[in-house]
């Protein structure tokens, strides 16, 4: 038998390759050489490449009904091989399942629910084909025939995807902190948003609870922020892809997109610089003014806000920031001073900006706004003119920085309390 193989790949070759010189080697090297080729040569000519293959049941009813809603896809790789899976329609168009992956030797099954590239094959007749070619390019088929009936064809939609505004800046800052996301989904199905960064990252988002639940048919919105809101750091600046996608029972697949740009993302991150705060005089007179001088610094990678009133402003203790007009307003940095027996129903009465002429200034939508930029330092000075009896004397004073609307953090508040005697 030896022998009779041994002739053959002599006269034949081996995968087309000839090589009867090689065989002619004398004595045991030849032998050797021999036995060597002898798994080539049952790869190649006497074990076929692909066996077992069978799709069943013939018919299915993809419907999600969970009654041959799927068919199962068997066969059998005796080598290595790509391997393709498709079905030919009526018209003899050809739907790719598989197309040339790569499968080693062993057993496969294949569930097929009727869905090709995201899109559930119309009701009809099908030949199924499975064709492997292994690595000397020799290529084997299998195939048989397919009904579909009562097949789901009908997609889910995103109607009207939105992304507003295209683009913003994560920063707490109260311009464009967020984005809103908003979709209309027209049957049930799980649904997926997520950025998708120029390296091909992922950042999954998370929907805005409401009466419309996650993969139900209705309005679906998204708030996102970037993290930031939860004390972490946004994705870095850049162009985005916004992805939103939806997948049915079935499989019915849908995809839509859209673009999102970052800018000046991250946490924002400021202090009163070494927690030291200048109070004089340390005795007032009634009617006179206690002053104040800090610095604060910006010590994140992105600019804080502010607004007014001035550093140097002088308030009336009877006054605060909203009655000389400088209302609270999200995402505003400032200096904030307040004392013991405050009973204004509010911290912090007497407000002033973190920086003054110092600031960087900014037009955006034709209004103005200051910001003190990352890592820059601005003194703050402002004075309270004391003109009622305090109730009890002496009193202390104290400083904080208030991220409106935001957070005072713990090391921002209450900065370096001092002692004022008021006389009267």
């Amino acid at each position: 038998m030896l022998k009779k193989i041994l002739h053959l790949v002599a006269q034949k070759g081996i995968c087309g390759i000839a090589l009867p010189g090689l065989l002619r080697r004398p004595g045991f090297l030849g032998l050797v050489v021999a036995i060597s080729l002898l798994p080539m040569v049952n790869t190649c000519g006497l074990t076929p490449l692909l066996t077992d293959a069978k799709v069943w049941p013939e018919h299915i009813t993809p419907n999600a009904d969970g009654s041959t809603d799927v068919a199962v896809i068997n066969y059998r790789l005796n080598r290595n091989a790509w391997v393709s899976i498709y079905f030919i329609d009526e018209s003899g168009q050809p739907h790719y399942f598989r197309r040339e992956k790569r499968r080693s030797i062993g057993e496969y099954t294949v569930y097929f629910g009727g869905v090709v590239q995201g899109r559930m094959l119309p009701d009809g007749n099908y030949t199924w084909v499975i064709e492997a070619t292994d690595d000397y390019g020799r290529t084997e088929k299998a195939q048989g025939t397919l009904l579909i009936t009562d097949a789901d064809t009908t997609p889910p939609e995103l109607r009207n995807f939105s992304v507003y505004p295209s683009e913003f800046t994560p920063n707490q800052d109260g311009l464009d902190d967020r984005v809103t996301i908003l979709y209309y989904l027209t049957k049930p199905a799980e649904t997926h948003v997520y950025l998708i960064d120029p390296e091909g990252r992922r950042y999954p988002l998370v929907e805005k609870e409401r009466d419309v639940k996650p993969g139900e048919p209705g309005i679906h919105l998204y708030d996102y922020e970037g993290g930031v809101d939860l004390g972490a750091e946004p994705p870095p600046d850049g162009t985005y892809l916004v992805v939103a996608e939806a997948q049915d029972k079935v499989g019915n697949r849908t995809v839509v997109t859209a673009t999102l740009v970052i800018k000046e993302g991250g946490v924002p991150r400021a202090d009163i610089l070494n927690a030291d705060v200048q109070f004089y005089p340390k005795i007032v007179p009634l009617g006179a003014t206690l002053y104040f001088t800090l610095t604060v610094e910006n010590f994140g990678a992105v600019p804080i806000r502010t607004s007014g009133p001035p550093p140097g402003t002088i308030y009336k203790s009877t006054q605060n920031f909203n009655t000389l007009g400088w209302y609270e307003e999200p995402g505003v940095w400032r200096v904030g001073i307040d004392f013991e027996t405050n009973s204004s129903g509010r911290p912090y009465p007497f407000r002033w900006a973190v920086c003054g002429d110092d600031c960087e200034v900014r037009v955006i939508n034709g209004r103005e706004y200051r910001f003190l930029m990352p890592g820059q330092r601005s003194t703050v000075t402002g004075g309270i003119r004391i003109v009622h009896k305090p109730p009890r004397n002496p009193i202390h004073f104290w400083a904080g920085l208030i991220h409106e609307d935001v957070r005072i953090e713990p090391f921002n508040d209450h900065v370096d309390p001092q002692e004022i005697s008021i006389g009267f």
